[in-house]
């Protein structure tokens, strides 16, 4: 693994001549990331879609296509946590919505910095104070005693940040159908099983009960650097903390950096930011996700 990086010939002048002196210019990554959904409808159905990549915050969103078969009346609005979704009403029958995009954004690894300190309480930012809170899935006044055992003698900062991460890499095993749209950071702790989800709400329950302010952070992740096998591509989730005035990424379910990380939404847990959200009965059918990246020309880089 490392940073990309080119090689760049500039001419400045010096002396009265002209010399050539080498830059280095971080190249930015292409990666196509998308998903498609099957459903099928008893009646016309509202629904809520949030699969579209953050634009901004270090990604550009340079081409993007939506297309429902049949057509569906829509509109697009940002939500309390700012977060882009689009509003539905999906007709009677089957029906597939699909999703497909092209991202710019950094070559580099997830930053870090083991010089993040962990702020007081009553120095926090006012809305930064939600993620200090317990919430549906992060029941951090439950297992607050419990973290206060785990990591009560950590480093503040980072290093307490760390050290939650690498016991719930270490304690919660990855096993896919363990989870329902049910399972509590509770139900993870006794459990010790789960999926990305449950790794970044049972991070972030300990993180809270330390009084460290975290959210939860849905997206894509593609494979870049990283050996095969790869694993049947998913959406992923992961979290923030907040630390020395800013949020850094931290990833429990992989416990390493990562590459091509792309954000779709932020809350206070999975709730906030469902990827699709029907009001009415509905058979979900299939779904597939994709997340790759591409040359410029557009095509697979693997």
């Amino acid at each position: 693994m490392g940073y990309r990086f080119r090689w760049v010939l500039v001419a400045r002048r010096k002396g009265g001549l002209l010399e050539a002196i080498a830059q280095r210019r971080e190249v930015a990554l292409h990666v196509r990331v998308g998903c498609a959904f099957e459903y099928e409808f008893e009646r016309a159905t509202p629904a809520v879609f949030l699969v579209r990549p953050e634009d901004g915050g270090g990604h550009h969103v340079i081409r993007e296509q939506w297309a429902t078969l049949p057509d569906a009346i829509y509109h697009d609005y940002t939500d309390l946590f700012g977060n882009a979704c689009r509003r539905l009403t999906l007709p009677e029958g089957s029906v597939s919505v699909h999703y497909d995009a092209t991202v710019q954004t950094s070559s580099q690894l997830d930053a870090v910095d083991w010089n993040a300190e962990q702020h007081l309480v009553q120095d926090l930012p006012d809305d930064v104070l939600v993620y200090t809170l317990p919430s549906r899935y992060c029941l951090s006044d439950v297992l607050g005693d419990h973290a206060m055992r785990l990591f009560g003698s950590a480093p503040r900062g980072r290093g307490c940040v760390q050290a939650i991460c690498d016991w719930v890499h270490a304690h919660v095993s990855f096993i896919a159908g363990t989870s329902t749209p049910l399972t509590t950071a509770v139900d993870v702790f006794e459990s010790g099983r789960g999926v990305c989800r449950d790794y970044a709400h049972l991070a972030i329950t300990f993180c809270r009960a330390m009084s460290i302010p975290a959210r939860y952070v849905c997206g894509y992740l593609p494979d870049i650097d990283v050996s095969p096998p790869y694993p049947p591509m998913d959406f992923c989730a992961w979290f923030e903390a907040y630390l020395g005035g800013m949020w850094w990424t931290f990833d429990p379910r992989n416990n390493e950096q990562r590459k091509g990380r792309i954000r779709i939404a932020l809350g206070r847990d999975a709730l906030d930011v469902a990827t699709v959200t029907t009001y009415g009965a509905s058979q979900f059918k299939a779904m597939s996700v994709w997340a790759d990246e591409v040359s410029d020309g557009g095509t697979s880089a693997r």
